[in-house]
């Protein structure tokens, strides 16, 4: 069945290597993506330091996508010795992995009220291709305060409905845990704190070893997972998730 979803992946704990880290996922997802024939594309990202992100969101379209991914979502913790670091120390930083699915509009009511939009010259990486009309798109949703933006399209009108798609996801995934606490509540349960001890994976470079603590998974050369070899560890995960 093919399916669509959001990816979203923010730097955590741990400053410039924090947005290393996210980027280092951001490749591994879309390389992912590409084994397996499904279409990424980036709708909207804010670039960190060497190659890196404070932000990234994508939308990744594919047979099964969201049955092989949505245990992706929480906090990633990565222990290394940071490109930056001078000192050669190990330090521990995090990023938060989102995987939202893309829902019908029939399923979430929005109030375009509730909503304040702004528009912006979209560009390409460093600037490069900037559009002298502006079809970036970032929506606020004034009630919660979500906000999302797309500047992947052509056209003004389609990164807004690529936008308007992200925020009926996020709503609904606030609106089916709502049952169970409160919109911060909902979020953390969803993606962590991004504190260093909140934690779904561990990616320990030293040790050359991934552990996913849900499941107590151990897998081991993270430079062939990072590359996009994640069936390496998703297999386990879902034989683990099967057995409970």
């Amino acid at each position: 069945m093919v399916q669509k979803i959001f990816l979203e992946i923010r730097g955590g704990a741990g400053g410039d290597e924090a947005s290393i880290f996210a980027g280092d996922l951001a490749r591994m997802y879309q390389k992912y993506a590409a084994s397996k024939g499904w279409g990424f594309s980036v709708l909207d990202s804010n670039p960190g330091t060497i190659g890196g992100y404070k932000t990234l969101i994508a939308q990744i379209n594919g047979e099964g996508v969201y049955d092989a991914l949505k245990l992706e979502s929480g906090v990633h913790r990565v222990q290394r010795i940071p490109a930056t670091e001078k000192a050669g120390r190990v330090h521990t930083s995090t990023a938060t992995v989102a995987i939202l699915p893309v829902v019908e509009p029939k399923e979430v009511n929005i109030n375009l009220g509730d909503l304040e939009v702004s528009f912006s010259r979209a560009g390409g990486p460093g600037g490069q291709n900037v559009n002298k009309v502006e079809t970036a798109v970032r929506i606020t949703h004034k009630p919660t305060g979500i906000v999302v933006g797309s500047r992947s399209e052509r056209s003004q009108h389609a990164n807004r409905e690529k936008a308007m798609e992200m925020l009926r996801s996020k709503l609904f995934e606030i609106q089916r845990s709502k049952e169970f606490g409160d919109i911060d509540q909902a979020r953390r349960e969803q993606v962590g704190s991004a504190d260093r001890s909140d934690k779904i994976r561990t990616y320990n470079f030293p040790d050359d070893r991934i552990t996913d603590h849900r499941f107590n998974v151990k897998v081991h050369n993270i430079e062939k997972v990072l590359g996009g070899d994640l069936d390496a560890i998703l297999k386990k995960i879902n034989k683990q998730e099967s057995r409970n």
